[in-house]
């Protein structure tokens, strides 16, 4: 999949500005973003349900959107909201999308069958999808999403609604799909799914403000992080979130995560500042994280003129 100069607008508002992709064949890519970052936006343009106000895109070898009908038969689209029908059975929602998908009729009771045994579903099948918890209706959208076997899956934060174990269930299937050869975008909120990607991309207000692996992304950002451990975690918070050059501070347990700004010392600025005001506390270097990566692409970009 490759993108270049995407834009789209909705009248005054640029919901996507310029952003230029690529997602290579059988990866995991993830998308993150705060909320009306543009995340869902360019997903719809990517998979054709969206017409792009200006740039390229190339999915699976198609142009979108002039191609995108053709398109639509070899991809697979989830969203977070469970989009099936409730009143159906799991077994009846698979075939009735086996049938949208235009499955001989054998080919379709073999792929439902499979699928019922991949995702655990074989002692409900006779059981109506609405009465399923939501670890279950994600796992039932994602075999009916993948019903025709499609080259390439879009995920728009399918996990949102369930619990942690669901979700570790759901994204051993994801990497399942990848193995398999599937390429697959999904966005997301947690950053410990975002650590599992084999790539990631970070949207702010549109514009695509970071791209690459997470641990590279972590790296670049070697020195800026160090944690705080002080005798009154809450003082040095308020203290050190007004520090010129600090983009966060988070405070984890009784300890402070500090992250600065690029250019600055940021162990010996936050040492200097808890000592002026006579707080105790041991400031210690720390490894970057994806939370890191994701505060200094989005805080960073108009936090660095002003601090």
């Amino acid at each position: 999949m490759r993108a270049r100069g995407m834009v789209k607008r909705f009248g005054a508002l640029t919901a996507v500005d310029h952003v230029d992709l690529t997602v290579p064949r059988a990866h995991v890519y993830g998308f993150l973003g705060p909320n009306g970052s543009g995340k869902s936006t360019t997903i719809r343009m990517l998979c054709g349900l969206l017409t792009p106000t200006g740039g390229e895109i190339e999915v699976l070898g198609l142009r979108v959107p002039g191609e995108a009908d053709a398109l639509r038969l070899r991809i697979g689209y989830m969203t977070q909201k469970f989009s099936l029908f409730e009143d159906l059975t799991v077994r009846e929602n698979l075939e009735f999308l086996a049938a949208v998908y235009g499955l001989p009729r054998g080919d379709a009771r073999r792929r439902v069958d499979e699928l019922l045994g991949l995702y655990h579903f074989e002692d409900r099948q006779a059981q109506l999808a609405g009465t399923l918890s939501g670890g279950q209706k994600q796992r039932l959208a994602l075999a009916g999403a993948v019903i025709h076997k499609p080259e390439l899956l879009f995920l728009d934060e399918p996990t949102s609604a369930v619990d942690p174990e669901s979700r570790r269930d759901f994204w051993e299937k994801l990497f399942e799909l990848a193995d398999a050869g599937t390429t697959l975008l999904v966005s997301t909120h947690y950053m410990d799914e975002a650590e599992r990607c084999h790539r990631i991309a970070i949207l702010d207000r549109g514009v695509l403000v970071a791209d690459g692996a997470p641990g590279e992304l972590a790296a670049a950002l070697e020195g800026r992080s160090v944690e705080v451990r002080a005798a009154q975690p809450r003082h040095a918070q308020r203290l050190l979130s007004g520090l010129p050059g600090v983009l966060s501070v988070a405070q984890i347990g009784n300890s402070l995560r500090v992250l600065s700004a690029p250019g600055r010392d940021g162990a010996e600025a936050v040492a200097r500042a808890l000592h002026g005001a006579s707080l105790s506390a041991e400031v210690l270097p720390a490894s970057a994280n994806l939370e890191d990566v994701f505060v200094a692409a989005t805080r960073g970009r108009g936090g660095d003129a002003a601090a």
